[in-house]
């Protein structure tokens, strides 16, 4: 993926997102802005960004005045910066760029998919989607100031931040602009920490270069295979589960019987297994459980 996504001849994009780490144990009290809030916050996020780069004022500003968790933005495709290109082509044309802002409507209600999912509400970290849109020559260059710059020097300005946390109602850290980059390089490190990190790969791969295909294929952790648009996850039951890992399968063939210790470590792989699941699937990504038996090969079974 490049900074700047481009079709065809033009338009082309810019995706980023203001990033806001919120005070531990709290949450925002809005989940979008109405209108008017709305334009006011990204008049101000549309001058830092062109602070950071002149050029990006050339551009059309499209931005999602409500906040999502990360893995929302981070999904094959990009199906909410999607979403805000063809938003912006419905907008009356102008002469000059335009700030387009989509929020909660007249009633308060927020239409999807601006809407994000309450299963993935309480995470210390929320983001507001955004797009610079327009000549694909000015949003090359923006792309390559922000990949340059924002991670290291992206922070918004007190203004904006300020603005932010008052409209949403919520107790704001650091507010900060990413680029999609950053932003899928920021939770990769953050699921390196939880022990996630042989996950990412495949995940990168969905949202990277999803024509391709990934292993995870590191005993004790789950078997599975990205390929396609979704991924196979072999399912074991115990049996099968001792010839697959390489702790137990060491003691199968040495003929060791079965301990309170195996029974345990095969309950934590499960474990794993649902953990792998649900993470995947916040990502927007298909898992697909494949049943492999004791006398079957379960990497062929993925296949």
């Amino acid at each position: 993926m490049t900074g700047a996504t481009n079709a065809t001849a033009e338009p082309a994009s810019v995706l980023g997102a203001l990033a806001l780490e919120l005070a531990p144990g709290t949450a925002p009290r809005q989940a979008a802005l109405a209108q008017a809030p709305a334009a006011a916050l990204a008049q101000s996020i549309a001058v830092d960004l062109a602070t950071l780069a002149p050029e990006a004022s050339a551009l059309d500003l499209v931005l999602g005045a409500a906040h999502f968790d990360p893995a929302e933005l981070l999904r094959p495709g990009w199906p909410l910066h999607r979403r805000l290109e063809e938003l912006r082509e419905r907008a009356p044309r102008a002469d000059e760029p335009r700030i387009i802002v989509f929020g909660a409507n007249a009633n308060g209600t927020v239409p999807q998919p601006m809407r994000a999912e309450l299963e993935l509400h309480g995470g210390p970290l929320r983001v507001l989607p955004f797009a610079l849109i327009g000549d694909a020559d000015v949003a090359r260059a923006v792309a390559a100031r922000f990949e340059d710059t924002l991670l290291e020097r992206g922070m918004a300005s007190a203004a904006t931040a300020l603005q932010a946390q008052d409209e949403f109602g919520a107790r704001i850290e650091h507010a900060r602009y990413l680029t999609a980059h950053d932003l899928a390089a920021m939770i990769a490190m953050q699921y390196d920490h939880v022990g996630l990190k042989r996950l990412w790969p495949s995940i990168e791969t969905a949202l990277l270069a999803p024509q391709r295909e990934a292993w995870l294929d590191a005993s004790p952790e789950p078997l599975l295979r990205y390929a396609d648009g979704r991924v196979r996850m072999a399912k074991f039951d115990f049996e099968a589960w001792r010839r697959f890992d390489a702790i137990e399968s060491a003691r199968v063939a040495a003929g060791e019987a079965v301990d309170d210790d195996a029974r345990r470590r095969y309950t934590y792989f499960q474990a794993r297994q649902r953990q792998y699941r649900v993470v995947l699937e916040a990502h927007g990504i298909e898992v697909e459980s494949i049943e492999c038996g004791a006398k079957q090969d379960p990497r062929e079974r993925l296949c």
